[in-house]
């Protein structure tokens, strides 16, 4: 079968990472988060509904070439003292009655460059240059502020942005249903996050912003107001701000090798043990890799590691091979009795090439329209097979079942789709740490 092929493949890989390492690594504890939060924002057109909710997750890391913040991610291409040069992608949410987001699907990820020049600890100014995926482009320039008072943390920030012809139509005259074009214009905006430390690793967020639009886009016949007012709020689980950070950690990085076998059972079903076989046999397989976060949250011993995927959904005779890609944040808890056996929790996004037929077929019952990107949850059960066989060499070793799965939230999320529903897979994975 020639997902063996891929299985062999990673193995070799793996062993020659090992053979390489002539001693263990050591991984230090990373910068990092995650948490949830809702948002509201107003809706500037000229429409019923006055304001849009949404369920928005986020993952936070700051690495030494790739960071999360939140909805934004990216990669360091330049950095020094005083500058930084990062390439990066944004979400955008596109503000319009929860009614027709699923039909729409307005809200985009951008992509874009910035510059960031750090004029002191807690004040550094954005220079950005970004464009929609279709290639309608804008600019931003950005003053931020860093504020903290015992437990309280602000970041206030004012900007202004430059956006073009085309985007200002599409975006607001709402070119594609209206055939109305609008010129360029500079919409300025101001924004307060804070956090609060709980406790422990346990924060509460919040922001609150408003953006005045520019002429053009206020004089566009779609929309009814100058003003939009955008508020976050929410909880995440972030590095104990009173702690030191430790520079050696109990938790190695993995690669996990997993194959797995559709299902149209719902989440529910499969945790009572109720499976139904999918009658088309659609399979996948995938490699994850850990990177090790933390040994330890809330004082308990949970290893946290940030874990990119890829998956290959294997062609069949109702679907084409497809390219699934995931990033997300993944929990450990090991007991050890009689050996030692691990309960995992995955969070994350994931994005497929094309929508498998697993998941289609289930959102055209229905009636919804799928989308590419959805949310990410992993579910698992292993056990250490050097405990289990005895056998010293596969101490590192572990063989293990899980859930991968896909979902929209409920329809609580305009990001994913405005959908309920999504796709499974059981499957059966071994994972070696090094």
């Amino acid at each position: 079968m020639p997902y063996l092929a891929l299985l062999f493949i990673a193995l070799a890989s793996y062993t020659d990472i090992a053979h390489a390492a002539e001693q263990e690594k050591v991984f230090a504890e990373q910068t990092w988060g995650v948490g949830a939060l809702f948002r509201n924002a107003e809706i500037p057109f000229d429409t019923e509904a006055d304001n849009v909710s949404s369920f928005v997750p986020m993952m936070f890391y700051q690495g030494e070439t790739f960071f999360m913040r939140g909805i934004e991610g990216g990669a360091h291409l330049y950095k020094n003292q005083d500058w930084q040069v990062n390439a990066m992608g944004r979400m955008r949410f596109f503000d319009i009655p929860a009614e027709y987001q699923n039909a729409v699907q307005g809200d985009t990820v951008d992509l874009g460059l910035q510059a960031r020049r750090h004029f002191s600890e807690n004040s550094f100014l954005d220079i950005e240059l970004f464009s929609d995926l279709k290639g309608n482009p804008y600019a931003n320039l950005t003053k931020h502020w860093y504020f903290q008072h015992n437990s309280w943390e602000f970041m206030p920030q004012i900007s202004a942005r430059y956006k073009s012809a085309s985007f200002n139509s599409r975006y607001f005259a709402l070119e594609d249903l209206t055939n109305e074009k609008i010129g360029a214009g500079v919409e300025f905006n101001a924004k307060v996050e804070t956090r609060f430390h709980l406790a422990s690793n346990f924060y509460l967020l919040g922001s609150v912003g408003a953006t005045a639009l520019d002429n053009n886009a206020y004089k566009a016949n779609a929309v009814e107001q100058r003003w939009q007012s955008e508020v976050y709020l929410g909880f995440a689980v972030f590095n104990d701000i009173s702690k030191p950070k430790k520079t050696q950690l109990s938790n190695h990085g993995y690669l996990r090798v997993a194959h797995g076998w559709a299902t149209p059972s719902n989440l529910g079903e499969i945790l009572r043990g109720n499976t139904v076989k999918d009658e088309y046999n659609n399979q996948l397989t995938s490699i994850f890799y850990g990177l090790p976060l933390t040994d330890e949250l809330f004082s308990l011993p949970l290893d946290i590691y940030l874990t990119p995927g890829f998956i290959w959904h294997w062609n069949s005779e109702v679907q084409s091979s497809e390219q699934e890609y995931v990033l997300g944040i993944k929990a450990y808890y090991t007991i050890h009795w009689p050996l030692r056996w691990r309960l995992g929790v995955a969070e994350g996004l994931s994005y497929v090439s094309d929508v498998t037929y697993i998941e289609r077929s289930e959102m055209e019952e229905k009636g919804y329209r799928p989308s590419e990107l959805m949310n990410y949850l992993d579910f698992s059960l292993d056990i250490n097979l050097g405990d289990l066989f005895r056998v010293n060499a596969l101490k590192d070793t572990w063989l293990g079942y899980s859930i991968h799965h896909r979902s929209a939230i409920f329809e609580s999320a305009s990001q994913f789709g405005r959908i309920k529903g999504g796709s499974n897979y059981n499957s059966v994975y071994i994972q070696f740490d090094f």
